[in-house]
């Protein structure tokens, strides 16, 4: 199964908020994205963790 459910980590309040899948055999790095954060209440972002 090359697509697996990863976990987003907000980078100032190192919460895990969000989740989404990513095909791991085309993409190896590690994923990043700008989400809105609801503990911080503003955008931050968003990184994946083990």
């Amino acid at each position: 199964m090359p697509r697996e459910i990863i976990q987003l980590q907000c980078n100032e309040c190192k919460r895990r908020n969000y989740s989404n899948t990513k095909n791991k055999k085309t993409t190896t790095e590690r994923l990043e994205f700008k989400k809105f954060c609801p503990f911080c209440r503003k955008h931050q972002p968003h990184r994946e963790t083990k």
